[in-house]
């Protein structure tokens, strides 16, 4: 496999005048010997070559920005490769039919140890143990608590014994290896609602949920009988409480993406078997804090029996659900106290207990403007108004909630709830829609969004947005021209952008059958992740000095564009490799781009990490400072010789 760009160079570039060979020549040979020298002088060379089937180990190499630039523009392309020994072989090799220990080569000596196998589930912000600590008062301690800088892991996290490749999409959405996520509770707990089934060496999930006894795709069609689930109109959704993600495995096929959440609780690994089907998911909990998103992000939002109390704390949560869906969107309710006169002895509640409940929650969604569409069968909707004309001229009556007054809509991290309402931007006509109104799917991926239309992006112009659009289509281009398994339908799946900035990396996959989680870094310019939701894609807040309120082994690829920049003097460089290696599967990939002198530095500590990795060429050239570090996680799993 060659790992090189197949760069188009035009005939005067290919003929290189005399001079200028020479001028290069001597500039790479004084770099060669000044770097030679700075390393302690000349050295027999190590034997070429690795074991088995597979490329060994890549070596560390060391450079200089000098000796980097020091490539002949007419350097074939494969061998533009600035650092690292053999190609890297981006292949999962721990799948359905390869279940062997990896290659037996003598690995290198490792700077990083494994963690105990204690730690093998290791979610940082999320430990069980360090949340007894907080208040159980309205799930406190469910929320992110991370860990203080000396009770942080400084090891690799492991996988399970037997650890397997998850199978490709569409299969994984219905069938898991039991070794990857090794926990029978759920298979006991709801075996009667066929939420998931153990099989032989597997996990199986029939698509049913509390709520949907005839299955997910059934209940959705249900849905859709009462709102626009087929137009383009609605494309992102929020599921809370979300199980095992049935409901949003089965509206990917809808062309709907919903982000799904879930606590890290009673119901062990709930998010993590989400994750194993290919199914967009994090943990996450209505608690005190805000949820992790902006204002205005989602077409619609969902619970089923997900046993949130939409009716206390002056209505707190539903306030919260109305600050993040978009004008217009939807809210879906199904299970207690929905259809209460049918399901009350099941539910082993009162008549009176669960009418109370049902008036409350109705009260709430009321004071806040919403429109109740539907209640048919254990189903009812409501939806968001457009704007808040009609709201607003309300709260002379209506006293509670009020409007917020002075707080950004869209900070999202570690920000209180408050019982007020998020006001809409301000319309000058009542069929205006607030903040502007988006086009419907696909569309909306490339029409620049209406918070880049309008302005509200400081310094962010609609040609700028249609310029990154463009640059990304380019880029994603190259990665698929030095990555070859990138191109592949079923090698990929769930994907990470640890930097999204507007989502064009995102948008020039949307093609492909994988999903982009965009990060947007709180350190940076925030205000974009509502332009990504503009733009029918999701994501979430994040600071890369903490942990992802995620699993460990949730992501086959990790993109990172200009992270380790962006954190240089924030927090330690090894500790966001770390992160990154919990998160990342097996044999997954990453790709970090950054200044060449900073990829040197990255590269000497990720080769201790039992990663392999290269640096190439910029897909503009050698002559780019800017670099690509491509990376593969090697496998192995708890007990490997290797550790």
């Amino acid at each position: 496999m060659a790992v090189g760009a197949k760069l188009h160079l035009s005939p005067a570039a290919r003929r290189p005048t005399l001079p200028q060979l020479l001028a290069v020549a001597l500039l790479c040979s004084a770099s060669y010997l000044a770097g030679v020298w700075h390393h302690g002088g000349f050295t027999a060379a190590p034997a070429a070559g690795g074991g088995g089937g597979s490329p060994s180990p890549v070596s560390i190499a060391t450079t200089t920005a000098a000796s980097v630039a020091c490539v002949s523009p007419t350097t074939p392309a494969a061998a533009r490769v600035v650092v690292g020994g053999a190609p890297l072989d981006f292949a999962a090799h721990h799948a359905a039919d390869d279940t062997e220990a990896a290659n037996a080569t003598a690995p290198a000596r490792r700077a990083y140890e494994a963690c105990p196998a204690k730690h093998s589930e290791h979610t940082p912000c999320e430990d069980v143990e360090r949340s007894l600590r907080f208040p159980r008062d309205r799930l406190v301690y469910r929320e992110r608590h991370c860990p203080a800088e000396g009770e942080r892991l400084r090891c690799l996290v492991p996988a399970p014994r037997g650890y397997r490749t998850p199978f490709p999409w569409p299969a994984s959405r219905d069938v898991a290896w039991f070794a990857n996520v090794p926990h029978k509770e759920l298979t006991v707990e709801k075996a009667v609602q066929n939420w998931i089934h153990v099989d032989g060496d597997k996990f199986r999930f029939p698509g049913g949920g509390t709520m949907f006894p005839h299955g997910a795709g059934a209940y959705i069609d249900d849905i859709g009988r009462l709102i626009p689930l087929h137009d383009g109109s609605i494309r992102t959704a929020l599921d809370t409480g979300c199980g095992v993600a049935s409901w949003g495995a089965y509206l990917l096929s809808r062309n709907i993406l919903a982000m799904s959440f879930a606590p890290r609780d009673s119901h062990e690994a709930q998010v993590q078997f989400a994750l194993e089907r290919g199914v967009p998911a994090m943990i996450g909990v209505l608690a005190s804090n805000r949820l992790t998103y902006p204002a205005r992000a989602f077409d619609m939002a969902h619970c089923s029996r997900c046993l949130i109390p939409w009716q206390l704390y002056d209505g707190l949560y539903l306030i919260e659900v109305d600050r993040i869906l978009r004008p217009g969107g939807y809210w879906i309710l199904s299970g207690p106290p929905i259809n209460w006169k049918k399901h009350w002895k099941g539910w082993q509640r009162t008549r009176a207990d669960l009418n109370a409940e049902q008036q409350a929650i109705e009260s709430v969604a009321k004071s806040l403007c919403w429109k109740k569409i539907k209640e048919v069968g254990d189903i009812a909707i409501w939806q968001k108004p457009t704007n808040h004309i009609h709201c607003k001229a309300s709260r002379r009556v209506i006293k509670s909630p009020p409007f917020c007054s002075n707080k950004n809509p869209d900070a999202a991290w570690y920000e209180k709830m408050e019982a007020c309402i998020t006001p809409l931007p301000e319309v000058s006509d009542i069929k205006e829609v607030a903040g502007g109104e988006l086009k419907k799917w696909p569309q909306r991926l490339t029409a620049v969004p209406p918070r880049i239309a309008s302005g509200s992006i400081e310094g962010v112009t609609a040609e700028m947005f249609n310029e990154d659009t463009k640059l990304w289509k380019k880029r994603v281009g190259h990665y698929k021209s030095v990555i070859s398994q990138f191109g592949q339908k079923d090698r990929y799946r769930n994907l990470l952008d640890m930097n999204a900035r507007f989502g064009g990396f995102a948008a020039a996959l949307a093609g492909d059958p994988m999903w982009v989680m965009n990060m947007v870094p709180t350190v940076g310019n925030s205000t974009t992740l509502g332009v990504i939701y503009e733009r029918g894609l999701i994501g979430n807040y994040q600071d890369w000095c903490e942990g992802m309120s995620t699993y460990p082994r949730t992501y086959d690829l990790i993109h990172a564009d200009s992270v380790f920049s962006l954190y240089k003097d924030r927090c330690e460089m090894d500790a966001i490799l770390l992160e990154m290696d919990r998160i990342l599967r097996p044999e997954g990939t990453v790709i970090i781009r950054d200044d060449v002198d900073l990829l040197v530095k990255i590269k000497s500590v990720a080769d201790g990490m039992r990663w392999n990795s290269q640096i190439v060429d910029h897909e503009d050239g050698p002559l780019v400072r800017e670099k690509l570090l491509l990376v593969v996680k090697t496998y192995w799993t708890l007990g490997d010789e290797k550790q």
